[in-house]
C-alpha cells in the first residue's frame, strides 16, 4: 500500500483531488470567511499542525535551509500565499468549475518557464498536448465564445484566474532551484514564508472593510484548505515533481477540472455547460496526448543507452 501510495501518479492524482475541492471550498467561503483572511488562517494553521513534525528535521537541514533562505522565501510567497490569495478572489467572481478548468493552462507556463530558465527540451507531441489543453482553456475562459477573447471582455474572476496561473506555473518551474532536504523541512520553511506575506495582504482587506472572520461554515472551509489543499497536496505535489520533473507532473492539473467539475455539481449545483463539457474533453486529450509522448521519449532514450 505504501509503495503504491508512493507512485508519482498516484501522488499527484492525490494532489489534484484536493486542489479540484479546493476551488469547492472557496465557494463555499463566499460570505463566510473573506479571501485574505482565509488565506492566512490556512497558512496559520498548517504551520501549527506541521510545527511539532518538522522541527526537528529543520533543525537538521538548517546550514541548507539558512543558504536558501531568499529563494525559499518567494518560493513560499509566490507559490502559496499570492496564488492563493489571487485563487481565492477569482471564486468570488467565476464558477468553480470554470477556475478548475482554468488551471489546465499551467503546464504551458511550466513549459515555457522551464525552456526560457533551464532549456528543457519538449517533444513536438507535447506541445500538441499542450495547445489542445489551451484550447480548452481559452472554451471556458471566453463561456464559449472566442470573440470575448478578441475583445478582452472575459469575466473578472476569469482575469484573475489566468494571473494565477502564471503565478503557480512559474512556481512550479522555479521548484527545480529548490535545494534538497527533508520534505518535512521544505514545506514548513514554504508555509512560514506563506504565513509571513498573508498578513499584509490580511490587513489591507482589513483597512478596506472588506475583512470577514470566520463563521462556524467558514472555520470548516479553513480547515479544509489547511489540512488537504495546503499540507498534503503540496506536500505530494512537490514529490511528483521530485520523482518525475516538473513539466510531467504539472501535466496532471489537468485533471483538477475532472474532480472540481464534479464536486462542483454534486456539492454546489452548478450547471455543467456544454462548452464546459467540450473545454474538460480538449483538456483530457491534450493531457493523454503530451504524456503518452514523455513516456514514447523515456523509452527511447532508455533504449539508445541499453
Amino acid at each position: 500500500m505504501l509503495r503504491i501510495l508512493g507512485h508519482p501518479y498516484v501522488l499527484l492524482a492525490l494532489t489534484t483531488l484536493c486542489w479540484g475541492g479546493n476551488a469547492v471550498a472557496g465557494k463555499f467561503a463566499i460570505g463566510h470567511v473573506s479571501p485574505m483572511i482565509l488565506v492566512l488562517l490556512r497558512w496559520t494553521v498548517a504551520c501549527v499542525i506541521m510545527a511539532p513534525f518538522a522541527i526537528g528535521h529543520v533543525r537538521r537541514d538548517w546550514p541548507t535551509i539558512r543558504q536558501n533562505l531568499p529563494l525559499l522565501f518567494v518560493l513560499g510567497a509566490f507559490g502559496f500565499t499570492v496564488f492563493n490569495a489571487t485563487f481565492y478572489t477569482a471564486v468570488t467572481y467565476t464558477s468553480a468549475i470554470n477556475v478548475t478548468i482554468e488551471q489546465s493552462a499551467m503546464p504551458l507556463v511550466v513549459f515555457v518557464a522551464s525552456f526560457l530558465l533551464f532549456r528543457t527540451q519538449v517533444a513536438p507531441l507535447q506541445i500538441v498536448g499542450f495547445l489542445i489543453t489551451m484550447i480548452g482553456v481559452a472554451l471556458t475562459a471566453s463561456h464559449g465564445d472566442p470573440k470575448m477573447l478578441l475583445s478582452l471582455d472575459l469575466n473578472r474572476g476569469d482575469a484573475w484566474m489566468l494571473f494565477a496561473v502564471l503565478v503557480y506555473g512559474l512556481y512550479t518551474a522555479a521548484l527545480r532551484l529548490k535545494p534538497a532536504m527533508a520534505w518535512q523541512s521544505s514545506i514548513f520553511c514554504l508555509s512560514i514564508a506563506a504565513l509571513i506575506t498573508a498578513v499584509p495582504f490580511a490587513l489591507v482587506e482589513t483597512a478596506r472593510g472588506a475583512a470577514n472572520w470566520p463563521d462556524l461554515q467558514g472555520l470548516a472551509v479553513v480547515l479544509y484548505t489547511a489540512v488537504f489543499a495546503s499540507l498534503l497536496s503540496q506536500t505530494f505535489y512537490i514529490r511528483g515533481v521530485e520523482l518525475i520533473g516538473g513539466n510531467r507532473a504539472n501535466l496532471f492539473i489537468n485533471l483538477v477540472p475532472i474532480f472540481g467539475s464534479i464536486l462542483a455539481v454534486a456539492l454546489l449545483g452548478e450547471t455543467l455547460h456544454g462548452y464546459q463539457v467540450l473545454a474538460l474533453a480538449f483538456v483530457i486529450g491534450g493531457i493523454l496526448l503530451a504524456e503518452q509522448s514523455a513516456r514514447r521519449k523515456i523509452a527511447m532514450a532508455g533504449e539508445r543507452k541499453g
